[in-house]
């Protein structure tokens, strides 16, 4: 749950602040509003891109970005007809300071994230396992920052995927103990390759959230090795009794393997997706789409 508010602090409290005093705040030269507009400017960026803004609304971030060009405007015409530097209080200096700071190492951070969206690996390619409906990743990509998975050797182009509703948001409601809030939750999970069946689990109870069970991680779930490539491919989190085929099965593509559950080591409702050879993780392609956090789906147009 501490995760939760700290994502909806980042997402609401800390952007409204700071686009709110980049409007109102009285600067004493364009060097300083220059300096003061491009820190928060990179950081509605990294937060525009890393932020996990399925909790809120997808398209909420873009109402930040109409605000901070609005604020940025309206900042502008305030210090326009100011000199370019002046003479600094030693406040005003330690201020300036520590904002070159926050830019530098937000700077970083979007580094980070913009190198997280390819691999140079070869990758397998899939087709999307739901058939219905915008999916929205909420991790994945080449860096830890945007894909906590990939700390894990094995799992470290794996993807965790919701589903969306109409308000772009991924339940009704921010954190609901109610798994049918959920808009994934009992949604049809399909092959997404021809390939052979080579381990199943059934039987694992749908968690209440924030239960798990860092036991059996991945919960029920359908592994499969798909007939282009080597690497078993895990389709984790299904739902209780809903797995509808047995290890040894041979799938075709579009085939119906189960639904999308909350069981095993998960803290909501979700698909966790991913490919590993020899216990090295192998990056996943649909439809040649790498996918990072944020991005979206569309399915059944």
């Amino acid at each position: 749950m501490f995760g939760i508010i700290f994502s909806l602090a980042m997402l609401i409290a800390l952007p409204a602040a700071f686009i709110a005093t980049l409007w109102k705040a009285a600067f004493k030269s364009r060097q300083e509003w220059l300096l003061d507009a491009l820190t928060k400017m990179i950081f509605l960026v990294w937060l525009f891109k890393s932020g996990h803004w399925d909790l809120i609304g997808y398209f909420f971030r873009y109402v930040w970005v109409g605000l901070f060009i609005v604020a940025l405007v309206m900042s502008w015409r305030k210090t326009r007809a100011l000199p370019f530097r002046t003479t600094y209080t030693e406040k005003q200096e330690m201020t300036m300071g520590v904002q070159v700071i926050v830019l530098l190492l937000f700077t970083l951070f979007n580094v980070f994230v913009f190198t997280s969206y390819s691999v140079k690996e070869e990758s397998i390619e899939l087709a999307f396992p739901h058939k219905q409906g915008t999916y929205y990743v909420g991790h994945g990509g080449n860096n830890v920052q945007m894909n906590y998975h990939h700390a894990n050797e094995s799992q470290k182009y794996a993807l965790d995927i919701v589903k969306l509703t109409k308000l772009g948001t991924r339940a009704n409601g921010i954190y609901s103990k109610d798994l049918s809030k959920y808009a994934i939750f009992e949604d049809e999970l399909y092959s997404p390759c021809n390939g052979e069946v080579v381990e199943t689990r059934n039987d694992l109870p749908d968690l209440t959230p924030p239960e798990s069970d860092s036991e059996r991680p991945e919960g029920n779930y359908v592994a499969l090795v798909c007939e282009q490539h080597d690497a078993t491919l895990f389709l984790a989190h299904m739902q209780e009794g809903s797995v509808v085929v047995a290890e040894g099965d041979e799938v075709k593509t579009g085939q119906l393997l189960g639904k999308v559950g909350n069981s095993g080591n998960t803290s909501e409702p979700h698909l966790h997706i991913h490919a590993e050879l020899d216990g090295v993780g192998v990056p996943l392609t649909f439809n040649d789409r790498f996918l990072v956090r944020n991005s979206l789906i569309k399915t059944g147009e």
